[in-house]
């Protein structure tokens, strides 16, 4: 590649300069987006339970602890969202970018789901989405700076999906509020956007992926396999550029090997 064409990508996709909170960045799917990210030039807080995943991660991109930092997070408390956003500021003196994928799932028939499961599922797929958008653009809108918010979003979203009956209802109202963020906060220079996977084996669904259910969505699937984390990587960085997602906002960007487009 000569050198016009690695200066016009890097301008175009490059994140040299921006600063990502990625709550679930401790994670297998967020993993590989923060990777992403950090490989495209961008700070990055892995914002979560488990320190030494996150470790792991650093240890594995071979990334210092000046471009790659981890927060211990309780993504469905404010005041602990509140103090993530402080300590992103202090590091590297503000946020451009925040990532919302904390997620659960569970397989429980309807009628077992509990008002204890539900509360739960609900608490982590969308209460946490909703504070930290209240945190992050609630700064940026204080501080009179733009920003990008990248809410990860489900297959279930868009489509009904047998099995997970709580986690689909989490999914598809995270989709509307990021419809009304998007709409709601561009005069502000804020982008609110959705990224869709398709069928991605990570820690929250591999309980409910039995024989049957695999050989189910194989079935849907014309491109007949699960996506790579590594996969999610181009969208994210689509979305959180400012140069190639400038008029990207309000979007469900949808990598899921076809599976929403197969009908018969």
């Amino acid at each position: 590649m000569n050198d016009i064409s690695q200066n016009y990508l890097n301008d175009l996709f490059g994140l040299a300069g921006k600063t990502a909170v990625v709550v679930g960045g401790t994670g297998v799917l967020c993993g590989a987006m923060a990777h992403g990210m950090w490989r495209a030039g961008c700070n990055v807080v892995l914002a979560g339970r488990d320190a030494d995943k996150a470790q792991a991660h650093r240890k594995a991109w071979e990334a210092s602890d000046e471009q790659v930092r981890f927060y211990k997070t309780d993504a469905t408390d404010k005041n602990s969202l509140t103090a993530l956003a402080e300590q992103a500021e202090d590091w590297f003196g503000g946020t451009d970018i925040w990532i919302n994928g904390a997620g659960i799932n569970s397989n429980t028939p309807y009628l077992d789901i509990d008002q204890e499961e539900f509360d739960r599922i609900l608490n982590v797929n969308l209460k946490s989405v909703h504070l930290a958008c209240q945190v992050a653009g609630g700064r940026w809108i204080e501080q009179g700076r733009g920003g990008n918010i990248i809410n990860m979003s489900s297959m279930s979203a868009i489509r009904p999906l047998s099995r997970v009956f709580t986690y689909s209802v989490t999914k598809a109202a995270l989709w509307n509020l990021t419809q009304n963020l998007a709409q709601e906060w561009a005069p502000h220079g804020i982008r609110v956007n959705a990224l869709c996977p398709g069928f991605f084996p990570a820690e929250q669904n591999r309980k409910i992926l039995d024989p049957d259910r695999v050989e189910a969505i194989m079935r849907q699937t014309p491109m007949d396999r699960f996506g790579e984390a590594e996969e999610l990587v181009g969208a994210t960085l689509l979305l959180a550029s400012d140069k190639a997602g400038s008029f990207i906002t309000g979007a469900n960007l949808v990598v899921d090997g076809g599976f929403s487009v197969t009908s018969i």
